[in-house]
């Protein structure tokens, strides 16, 4: 008896529009969903192409370390330096691998690192000699994101 006052209505007819508009909705609202997280995603890839490789490891939240320069004396070729540029990220890590302590200065932290990777790379070498590294300057340079 219920079908017949339905269908004799228009109630049957109501309803399956009304459950089609719904399914209809919901494929809408994800759609939408959808093609909002890709249109977070470009933004965030094109904000990440804006940054230079240090910002963007620091943005990942990932461990970044570069040499910025060479420096070699030309009255002594055997005298020079590396210039190196890092992020927070690196120097958590090198803390982890037990390269240094909290209230160490970052400086200490990645010199330690760096004289134990040039003595590796004489040692790899089979050279058997001392490894004078010599005077370390350390000085701090002021940048975004240090």
């Amino acid at each position: 008896m219920r079908k017949f006052i339905e269908k004799l209505f228009g109630i049957d007819k109501i309803r399956a529009e009304t459950e089609a508009s719904v399914k209809a909705a919901a494929e809408a609202a994800k759609l939408a969903e959808e093609a909002t997280a890709a249109a977070e995603r470009a933004k965030e890839a094109e904000e990440l192409a804006k940054l230079n490789p240090k910002e963007r490891a620091t943005r990942k939240n990932e461990p970044y370390i570069t040499v910025l320069n060479t420096h070699v004396n030309k009255d002594n070729v055997r005298n020079g330096f590396f210039e190196l540029d890092w992020n927070d990220q690196f120097v958590l890590k090198l803390k982890q691998e037990g390269y240094g302590f909290d209230g160490d200065l970052d400086e200490e932290i990645v010199d330690r690192w760096f004289r134990e990777l040039c003595a590796n790379v004489v040692v790899d070498e089979g050279l058997n000699v001392p490894v004078n590294t010599g005077v370390i300057d350390i000085q701090s340079v002021k940048r975004n994101n240090r």
